[in-house]
């Protein structure tokens, strides 16, 4: 243990020197790193939604909506299936979350039953003669919704991607709720209106006979009446007819980008292969039919067909402002929720609490550090002094670290590494102690050392096995501040290790072949 080998000396060394470099930048203003050479780190520690200031909201997918939605295109697969197959029915509808229909002729049971059972893989098809009924099983319910709060999560975090916020924290909260974390913002309000929408884009067609709604006039079967989405002066809305069956649908879209268009703020859109086909198909055979783009349930706009689109792309036109086409482009880039979001709880963390906390965690931490390098030159020596170094190493490892993984430090993560500070030279006292025993028993500074080092060994990998294998399952089961304090003892149990042995060892070795002291300090 007392020989060490040159290239193990070197990594020591240039892995204290990188861990310095890589630490640097987080002591710099952005204009002074800004500066810095390119090759120069210029990763800095990222301070989480405590310490920083930001947003928390807690968003719940409302799950009842997809239900209601897939009932929906159960329900028109089932009138457009049995319109194909010439089936007689009435009282089709919606009932008690499942859809039933009553055949006219009882003869058309097995044909219609076939034709049902058709229509989704997860649907449970019932009849009681002639009457039907289609709901779905417990176990599709369960995996639609699991997989809606999937997708939902991975939505929310592509827009909160696009509008540049850093470091945002969004995870899974129980079995239909998101967690989403925003250090830093400064507008979260545009955040909330940003996940508050759904963005699904779709585009229909007006029911020609009546594109507008009539007072007192029921809309034609296979129709909806939608408003539009820019209400008049007067505050009223136009109420259009349009038909449920969707001609092409937004998730087809490729990209979204903010233009101008005859000095308005307009959205052109591009779609995919497919969705292009889809498009030029649709208007090249209703030329001259209004078009209805409709964004959550609202007619953003109604041109006429004047011409076959065969391009693939489009403009989607409606009295915006700059900021609102953004917004949508955004939105549309990142894809359609596929269920509305509700915010169920929402706070707002001001900067100065966080320097607050900033400041009560730095005294906290150089507290202990002296403390610590006190006690350990009054009980060693020389050999404290080294074990100092080593902590002091230690901290500034554990800094880079962050820094490099771009993990977020949050108030639960300090109170990690000022207990990491304790723990950090928990190895050397086992080490130091060893060595004390080995020079009382008649040993030779040499051969103590050796020993000490040695025979510690063990006891040090078994200590640290223990506090690493908690810090762990903390990580993989705990969330928010549970997981910050994780990922800091992690970190500082892994720099620690090779701090306290690698680093003090070295420093120890040194001295030994330099000094070659006839009894040793401590």
């Amino acid at each position: 243990m007392v020989h060490i080998p040159r290239w193990q000396s070197i990594l020591v060394i240039l892995i204290c020197v990188l861990g310095t470099l890589v630490m640097i930048p987080s002591f710099l203003g952005h204009a002074t790193l800004e500066s810095l050479p390119d090759w120069f780190p210029k990763r800095q520690v990222s301070l989480g939604l405590d310490l920083q200031g930001g947003s928390h909201l807690l968003l719940e997918v409302d799950t009842n909506a997809i239900l209601e939605e897939d009932l929906n295109a159960v329900l028109e697969s089932a009138r457009s299936g049995f319109r194909q197959a010439q089936i007689g029915y009435r009282n089709l509808g919606i009932r008690d979350k499942a859809v039933s229909v009553e055949l006219t002729d009882a003869a058309d049971i097995e044909r219609a039953r076939k034709t049902l059972q058709g229509l989704s893989a997860g649907a449970l098809v019932q009849n009681d003669g002639p009457l039907f009924t289609v709901r779905s099983t417990d176990v599709s319910i369960i995996e639609r919704q699991k997989s809606a709060v999937d997708q939902s999560i991975e939505i929310v975090r592509r827009r909160i991607d696009e509008t540049g916020t850093r470091e945002p924290i969004i995870q899974r909260q129980g079995r239909d709720r998101i967690v989403v974390q925003l250090p830093g913002v400064d507008d979260p309000e545009r955040i909330k209106r940003l996940l508050g929408k759904t963005a699904k884009l779709t585009f229909h067609l007006l029911e020609s006979s009546q594109p507008y709604a009539q007072p007192g006039l029921a809309p034609p079967p296979g129709t909806m009446v939608l408003p539009s989405d820019h209400p008049d002066a007067a505050g009223k809305s136009t109420q259009y007819v349009v038909r449920k069956r969707v001609e092409v649908a937004g998730d087809r879209l490729i990209d979204a980008q903010p233009s101008f268009q005859g000095n308005e703020a307009v959205v052109s859109f591009r779609f995919d292969g497919a969705g292009a086909r889809k498009f030029g198909d649709v208007t090249q055979q209703h030329t001259g039919e209004y078009l209805a783009i409709v964004l959550d349930g609202k007619v953003i706009s109604a041109p006429v067909i004047r011409e076959p689109i065969l391009g693939g792309s489009g403009v989607i036109s409606g009295s915006f402002t700059t900021q609102s086409a953004k917004d949508l482009s955004l939105l549309l880039r990142a894809g359609a929720l596929p269920a509305p979001l509700l915010v169920l709880e929402e706070r707002t963390v001001g900067p100065s609490l966080g320097i607050d906390s900033i400041e009560a965690g730095q005294l906290s931490g150089w507290i202990a550090f002296t403390a610590i390098c006190a006690f350990m030159i009054a009980s060693y020596g020389l050999l404290g002094v080294m074990a100092d170094v080593a902590l002091a190493v230690n901290m500034i490892l554990i800094g880079a670290a962050l820094a490099l993984l771009q993990a977020s430090l949050t108030l639960p993560g300090i109170a990690g590494i000022v207990l990491t500070i304790g723990m950090a030279v928990d190895a050397n006292v086992l080490i130091f102690e060893r060595i004390r025993e080995e020079q009382r028993g008649g040993r030779t500074p040499v051969s103590a050392i050796d020993a000490g080092y040695r025979r510690a060994f063990g006891t040090i990998i078994d200590s640290n096995l223990t506090t690493l294998f908690p810090a762990m399952l903390m990580f993989g089961f705990g969330s928010g501040p549970i997981k910050g304090f994780a990922v800091t003892i992690t970190v500082g149990i892994i720099t620690s290790m090779f701090t306290s042995v690698m680093l003090t060892r070295l420093m120890v070795v040194v001295w030994l072949r330099r000094w070659r002291p006839s009894a040793i300090p401590i």
